[in-house]
């Protein structure tokens, strides 16, 4: 819940924690929304519902609540373009897998006067939602079986089983797959707009190329 409020500057209450996060002062932030996939409940258009339910939805203190992302907007484009852009991305690559996603368009100001550093923070679901608008599972548990095709039991008598994920979104390839598509959106962009200029999801490493990240 914290960090839903600090991304998007609101007031929010956790139910769970019984604690308030107020960045309501915050700078730099431009605008922030919520995106839904068609089967999600409308009622998650509002912030704090919306995560005091994912919040509630776990048992464990330690779980894991969303995917966080942060994506450089592109001083090249306009802040229209840069946030159509964003919109587009996170619906084709996250809402239209089940996600819900929070999104926050910041636009820092520099003090030193400095080149600006757009951006956008980008929240998702990691549960997937069932037809019904409910939460899903994880996890699904897969059950060991015997030659014969019957369930083995350990040695106090459980059914063994492999815990396996009921999505793919935490696997590295997805991720890989999601800057790589971020990168291709963006270049599309500016070769729309005539611009002789490029971005790439890879490392100068995996370029390649001698340089050092600034």
């Amino acid at each position: 819940m914290a960090s839903a409020a600090y991304r998007a500057g609101e007031r929010l209450y956790s139910s769970y924690y019984g604690e308030v996060s107020d960045y309501t002062k915050k700078g730099g932030v431009i605008a922030s929304e919520i995106m839904l996939p068609p089967h999600a409940p409308e009622i998650y258009l509002d912030r704090a519902t919306l995560w005091n339910a994912v919040e509630n939805c776990e048992k464990h203190p330690k779980a894991q609540l969303a995917y966080s992302f942060d994506i450089a907007m592109q001083n090249e484009l306009t802040l229209e373009e840069n946030m159509e852009l964003a919109r587009k991305f996170v619906q084709e690559q996250f809402v239209a897998k089940g996600m819900i996603a929070d999104l926050a368009f910041h636009s820092p100001e520099k003090e030193d006067g400095g080149i600006p550093n757009p951006h956008f923070h980008v929240m998702t679901t990691m549960r997937p939602l069932n037809p019904d608008g409910t939460w899903g599972q994880k996890q699904r548990r897969e059950y060991l079986l015997d030659e014969d095709g019957n369930r083995i039991r350990d040695k106090n008598g459980d059914y063994m089983f492999n815990a396996v994920h009921t999505t793919d979104w935490h696997e590295p390839e997805t991720l890989e797959h999601w800057r790589e598509q971020w990168a291709a959106a963006v270049n599309t962009k500016f070769e729309e707009k005539g611009l002789d200029v490029r971005i790439d999801h890879r490392s100068y490493v995996r370029q390649g190329l001698d340089l050092i990240p600034t």
